[in-house]
């Protein structure tokens, strides 16, 4: 049995629960504005900023990357840069939708398991996430790994993962972590000797199974079945 003596679950965010691509493009078209009173154009603006998050949703640099691509000249970037990345990290959206079925394995996983949620990103930017995705309060805790090192403490760092494990009052080989990411999530969940489930949901669907996690699945459903069987 892989996951006998699971006592605590801890679940990643952005694409395992909702998809980010929801968030991200409402942040993109917030930064567009942003730009227009600067003279830019919006839309355009607001495309660039996309292109640049769908190369790579978790890189730095994304408005200065998009500005260039606009076509901003290098030396106005900087002048630049304060205010958008103020209205990307401002973005309030009003909702942002769950995968099918995440609500109701969580719930259920919720009624077994002591949740809690590891998420990596801005502090302030994260929590919004939970609230337009209603899901303030449904856990047993939150850990935000910014908030224990800022960028250096992102999955796969241990830190948050062992924060989280200290909260839930469990040792983390009694932890299974739950995620899209076998580079962070599983990768995390690996460096403290807990065991994983990875879910095929969200931008890195398509990506290979390295390391490789206790147990794939498709979504959140096929995650909470396996541990609740």
């Amino acid at each position: 049995m892989p996951f006998a003596g699971v006592s605590a679950v801890v679940v990643d965010l952005d694409d395992t629960l909702y998809p980010q691509a929801a968030y991200l493009y409402g942040a993109a078209r917030a930064v567009g504005r942003a730009g227009a009173e600067a003279g830019l154009d919006p839309v355009r603006l607001g495309r660039a900023v996309r292109r640049q998050l769908v190369a790579g949703s978790d890189r730095g640099g994304t408005i200065d990357r998009a500005l260039l691509a606009y076509g901003v000249p290098p030396d106005a970037v900087p002048g630049l840069v304060p205010v958008l990345v103020a209205a990307f990290i401002g973005y309030r959206p009003r909702r942002l939708p769950l995968f099918p079925g995440a609500a109701a394995a969580l719930a259920a996983l919720t009624e077994r398991f002591p949740v809690a949620c590891l998420t990596d990103g801005n502090p302030q930017i994260q929590r919004a996430k939970l609230a337009a995705a209603g899901l303030t309060g449904a856990f047993t805790t939150v850990v935000i790994t910014d908030e224990l090192g800022g960028r250096a403490a992102r999955k796969p760092h241990p830190a948050g993962l062992h924060e989280a494990a200290a909260r839930l009052g469990v040792p983390p080989a009694n932890l299974v972590m739950i995620g899209d990411r076998p580079g962070k999530d599983v990768a995390v969940a690996d460096a403290l000797g807990a065991r994983s489930i990875r879910v095929r949901t969200g931008e890195y669907a398509g990506a290979p199974d390295s390391p490789a996690a206790t147990a794939v699945v498709g979504d959140m459903t096929g995650a909470a079945a396996l541990l609740l069987s």
